[in-house]
């Protein structure tokens, strides 16, 4: 089985097996590897389909909470908000978030904070039916996967709070041991949620696919999954998933 296991506290968190990583940044298939025992991959959103709400802001306000001389970093964010209007741009606005808030943090301070705010996160910030969802496919010895846009400042910590296989996440760069802020990889949404979806299936050929997601930005890796599921959908979004045969469903 290819290697998709999530890094052990302290390590760079890219949420990434070995198997997926060159693959994702040069967009060049896996390298061989054997097929995955199991028959199901199991791939979760997590913001608005795990998670009650957004996580990003959130986290970053946790951030200058422990840390009030960050306070300051969030003056410089509303230029970045005035050109995401413009360009609409979210990786461009998330990496000018994480620069001006959290840049220069250290790998050892972005970690404590990271698991202090998964901590107060998990146990009121999730819907109880994803849990039973994820616990369902866990049960079944279904491969977990957490793929979101959100960073990896985070994301693989709540992945193995969990007890997802991997995480899928957007990688942000480090210089050293120092925080830098830009991101390494696309911003994990829509299509390239779409490539994350193409590259697990060329990873672990002959697996069927069930993928769970909340918003228009799911939509194109949930129409390429073999069981699709819309977490709470609007109107038009559940008209929508109707259409293309995906299966909408309410969960609080």
């Amino acid at each position: 089985m290819c290697s998709g296991s999530l890094p052990a506290p302290g390590a760079r968190p890219d949420g990434l097996g070995p198997a997926l990583i060159g693959a994702l940044s040069s967009g060049a298939k896996p390298e061989s590897c054997e097929v995955d025992v199991r028959v199901r991959i199991a791939i979760f959103d997590l913001d608005g389909t795990v998670s009650r709400r957004d996580t990003f802001l959130p986290f970053v306000l946790s951030c200058v909470r422990a840390q009030p001389k960050r306070l300051c970093g969030l003056l410089r964010v509303p230029p970045a908000l005035l050109r995401y209007v413009w360009r609409r741009d979210r990786g461009e606005l998330k990496c000018s978030v994480i620069r001006s808030v959290l840049g220069g943090l250290t790998r050892a301070e972005m970690a404590g904070l990271g698991e202090r705010f998964v901590a107060r996160l998990v146990p009121r910030g999730l819907f109880p039916a994803a849990l039973d969802a994820i616990d369902g496919h866990r049960r079944a010895g279904d491969r977990l996967v957490l793929l979101s846009a959100s960073p990896d400042l985070y994301v693989p910590f709540i992945a193995r709070r969990l007890g997802f296989d991997e995480a899928i996440c957007t990688g942000v760069l480090w210089q050293m041991e120092r925080l830098h802020g830009s991101l390494t990889t696309p911003n994990r949404r829509g299509e390239e949620k779409a490539r994350c979806l193409q590259m697990l299936r060329a990873a672990h050929p002959g697996c069927e696919i069930h993928a769970y997601g909340n918003s228009t930005g799911d939509l194109p890796h949930l129409l390429l999954a073999d069981v699709a599921t819309l977490v709470n959908p609007h109107g038009g979004l559940r008209k929508l998933g109707t259409r293309h045969g995906v299966r909408c469903v309410e969960w609080r």
